[in-house]
């Protein structure tokens, strides 16, 4: 009967302490700080939170800002502090240890001593060997010949500090760097605290193997973060292995746990989950889980996959801003996915994609979505290695502007989404499926128009290519079959584009029309030159034509012939003006 009250308690106040770090984390960072401070058991809110979260609120602070939240952290969440900031790849960067040692030896000294021998004693060995040099004095030796840096609290274990050189002040004087500040005040309070141990360290930090030493410090921060999703770089790529949708049964599903009241009790990352916006798949489908315990699950399952991105991109993560990127890139992916399934489970709705979240690991679904992506790139790459721009040997930019943005994203390492600053930036990750055959459409023109010029059989004459594209290659090659001049792709004079111009538009229409007549001769011209019949041609590139003549109105519908000038045009080759 007691076990029940006392669990019945417990559950209230991991369910108190929840509410209370749902409300604190949505804070601006310099409120969230007080409102920890001010809370009756702010020890207590701050080990209810997950390491993931603590150290992002942290950053938010600012380090040098949160050493009162230092103070109040638990063991476990200094240890993922110092193996996220300490490590460049597989190799410890001293300066960093430095730094975040130092933080907690002022949050905290006396505990951060004790911390240091009693569970990390193996740590701090590798990193004084890196920073210090110890003699032990013989009884019978001068200390003068150790030199002036060695100093000693006992006359027989002298110390100099190493690899991080004094700086001098302007006025001559000498101060101590940051790393020889916080080596004197710690070996003074361990020397404070247990001078044996005191001795013991030193001895054994003078005498290990530091490549075994790093090493086996490595694979023990591997296996903590590997808990929390942040994989070792040649298993954590492994995320971005394509998935079809026929294959995610294999994957199997998710193991989902009946103890409601033991999930409650476990800190769930909510920094993944709050930056989750609301006009996406992945978060409609969350707000139909009514049950805690799975949503619970479901934002733990969330936090390691958005961790396993980072591993797998190599990045490190510090702010609101950088994770949210990562938050986008994950959502974005397992919204693909989701509609990617509903042609397979032949379902739609949100009720359909909040069962498949619930049933399926967030990573494999993230692998469909990320799959079908992927496919759109293999594509693009194996009709590029046959394509007839490159037996040409003509740059991407042949393309155009719009075009090669779209190539550009495809034909990187990972594809990206050509979205040329519409939000932002030129380039970002695909966040729907709409986007990902909005890619393809375009894929798909780029494809059929090469196909096009390749039935040209377009003899490409020395110099015409400077300013070359497939607009201009065309367009020019048009105008000069209409005045009866040269076919060959040669740039027209000024006066011949004008002669041109003049034909195009029809009279008195405004906004300027180009002729029906001059559509249709060119399409008759296209049909002669490649031996294809005009209902043929249409479907093929038919959209892609239209287009085209739109961008001339836009372009030149209100430009008067006397006007043209070919510094300004580049639809179609002209000749250069003389200087």
């Amino acid at each position: 009967m007691n076990t029940d009250i006392q669990q019945k308690l417990a559950i209230e106040r991991a369910e108190n302490l929840l509410r209370q770090r749902k409300k604190i984390l949505g804070l601006p960072p310099e409120k969230a700080l007080d409102a920890i401070l001010d809370s009756p058991q702010p020890a207590a809110l701050v080990h209810s939170c997950s390491e993931e979260d603590l150290y992002f609120l942290i950053h938010d602070i600012g380090p040098e800002d949160s050493l009162q939240l230092l103070s109040l952290a638990s063991n476990r969440q200094w240890a993922y502090i110092l193996d996220i900031e300490t490590w460049e790849k597989d190799r410890l960067e001293i300066s960093s240890v430095t730094r975040w040692l130092h933080l907690l030896l002022k949050a905290d000294p006396n505990r951060l001593v004790q911390w240091a021998i009693n569970e990390k004693s193996d740590f701090i060995e590798h990193y004084l060997f890196k920073t210090i040099e110890v003699r032990i004095r013989d009884h019978d030796q001068d200390p003068s010949e150790f030199g002036e840096d060695f100093f000693t609290y006992d006359d027989t274990f002298y110390v100099r500090f190493i690899k991080d050189p004094l700086v001098p002040e302007p006025d001559g004087s000498i101060r101590k760097t940051h790393q020889e500040e916080f080596l004197s005040q710690f070996l003074e309070r361990l020397a404070g605290f247990d001078y044996s141990v005191y001795q013991n360290v030193l001895l054994e930090s003078s005498n290990i193997i530091p490549a075994e030493s790093e090493e086996e410090a490595y694979r023990l921060r591997n296996v903590r973060l590997g808990e929390k999703g942040f994989l070792p770089f040649d298993e954590a790529i492994g995320i971005y292995q394509p998935l079809s949708p026929d294959d995610l049964e294999n994957q199997g599903i998710k193991s989902i746990k009946v103890n409601s009241n033991q999930e409650v009790l476990l800190p769930v990352p909510l920094y993944h989950g709050g930056m989750l916006e609301e006009d996406n798949l992945f978060a409609g489908a969350l707000k139909l889980i009514d049950t805690n315990q799975m949503l619970h699950q479901i934002q733990t399952e969330f936090a390691g996959l958005c961790n396993q991105i980072i591993a797998a991109d190599q990045k490190t993560i510090r702010g609101r801003a950088e994770l949210k990127n990562i938050v986008k890139k994950a959502c974005g992916y397992i919204s693909i996915g989701l509609e990617g399934l509903a042609p397979t489970y032949k379902k739609r709705g949100p009720g359909f994609t909040a069962a498949l979240i619930q049933k399926f690991p967030l990573s494999a679904i993230f692998r469909v979505g990320f799959g079908l992506s992927l496919e759109v790139k293999w594509r693009a790459e194996k009709w590029r290695v046959k394509s007839w721009f490159v037996k040409q040997e003509l740059p991407l930019s042949f393309w155009g502007e719009e075009w090669i943005g779209v190539l550009g994203g495809l034909l990187i390492k990972k594809p990206l989404y050509f979205d040329n600053y519409r939000t932002g930036g030129l380039y970002r990750e695909f966040l729907g499926l709409s986007e990902v055959k909005a890619t393809e459409d375009v894929l798909d023109e780029i494809i059929a128009f090469d196909g096009l010029l390749f039935l040209m059989n377009i003899k490409i004459e020395t110099g015409a290519d400077q300013f070359l594209t497939y607009k201009s290659l065309i367009l020019t090659l048009w105008a000069r079959h209409h005045l009866k001049s040269s076919e060959k792709l040669i740039p027209l004079t000024l006066d011949e584009f004008r002669a041109f111009f003049n034909d195009l538009w029809t009279a008195k229409s405004k906004p300027p029309k180009i002729r029906l007549c001059m559509k249709e001769s060119f399409l008759n011209w296209l049909s002669e030159r490649i031996g294809l019949d005009p209902y043929e041609i249409t479907p093929r590139v038919g959209q892609t034509l239209e287009n085209l003549f739109k961008e001339i109105e836009t372009e030149y519908g209100d430009v008067a012939a006397k006007d043209l000038d070919s510094r300004y045009i580049h639809l179609f080759l002209l000749e250069k003006p003389k200087e």
